[in-house]
């Protein structure tokens, strides 16, 4: 069977935008209204389940009071919000970069600038979640922060859209897993469901380019998107919860990173939101030898042992 011509893989690529378009047509969300901002908080409501939390299981946990449990929960959900936020702002990026190249009349483009306007409203409402809940908007640690700059310089293509997926669909299983939780607090049980609901255009989105453009690379090109997208997973899994969270209940948070990074149950708590993708991102070739020592420090493939 003779490759499909460069026509028909862009046109395969407007049939998936066109599909995606009318998807976020017929069912997209206005945060703004579609959220009772003016509800208020659950007392002893909770923010993640206890098992998700960072110290869950460690030596500082079991120190820790129930009441302590919950406060060090709710700054960890707003440090994910947070920093969640932080990727969207990457991916508009990203997004727009593209547009900026393109035909702005074809289907790609016009789903590209619906996806800017999905993030944008993503990132206004975990804002207003973070606020709401009285935490501070912690966000990526600083040199973090800095690196991001660099995202859509030494990164494009299937690795760029990789490592977004890596970063949508680990947070898309963890959102799944509270969505329906009747422990969590109902303002963050909303904010789930709509993401999930149009993370899932997007995830289809991106996963569509990482197969396309995985097909069009040579050999040293896929060296490279190999080795990026796995040290850029990296940072983006490390960096969901800012250590200082910690300071919240009263534990330095260089200690308290420190327990986190060494954690049974945070390692698995990773590597287990990581199982959809991880497969995927296998099979489109992204993950090979050139990234494989990030991979094992994101956490995402488990112990070396494990693969």
């Amino acid at each position: 069977m003779s490759a499909p011509t460069a026509e028909r893989q862009t046109a395969d690529r407007h049939q998936t935008a066109e599909r995606l378009l009318k998807s976020s047509a017929k069912k997209s969300y206005d945060p703004a209204v579609d959220i009772d901002w003016d509800a208020p908080l659950v007392e002893g409501g909770i923010w993640v389940p206890e098992h998700r939390v960072s110290l869950y299981g460690t030596e500082l946990w079991e120190r820790m009071t129930p009441e302590q449990r919950v406060e060090l929960g709710k700054h960890e959900a707003c440090s994910v919000a947070s920093v969640g936020l932080w990727f969207e702002v990457l991916l508009m990026q990203r997004l727009l970069k593209d547009f900026y190249a393109e035909d702005p009349t074809t289907p790609r483009a016009q789903y590209a600038l619906t996806e800017v306007a999905d993030e944008c409203r993503h990132s206004q409402m975990f804002a207003r979640m973070v606020r709401t809940a009285g935490v501070e908007p912690y966000g990526p640690q600083e040199s973090i922060r800095q690196l991001g700059k660099l995202f859509s310089v030494v990164s494009w293509g299937p690795a760029a859209y990789g490592a977004i997926l890596v970063a949508e669909e680990v947070l898309d299983r963890l959102q799944r897993e509270q969505a329906n939780d009747e422990r969590i607090q109902p303002l963050m049980r909303q904010v789930n469901r709509i993401h999930i609901m149009e993370e899932a255009r997007h995830v289809s989105f991106a996963r569509d380019e990482v197969t396309r453009g995985m097909a069009q690379l040579s050999r040293t090109e896929k060296a490279y998107q190999q080795f990026i997208i796995a040290y850029i997973s990296m940072f983006v899994v490390r960096s969901l919860i800012n250590p200082k969270v910690y300071a919240s209940v009263g534990i330095d948070p260089a200690v308290g990173r420190r327990a986190a990074l060494g954690n049974p149950h945070h390692r698995e708590m990773i590597r287990w939101a990581g199982e959809k993708i991880m497969p995927f991102l296998d099979e489109a070739g992204l993950v090979g030898r050139p990234g494989m020592t990030w991979w094992r420090r994101s956490f995402l493939l488990g112990e070396p042992g494990d693969r």
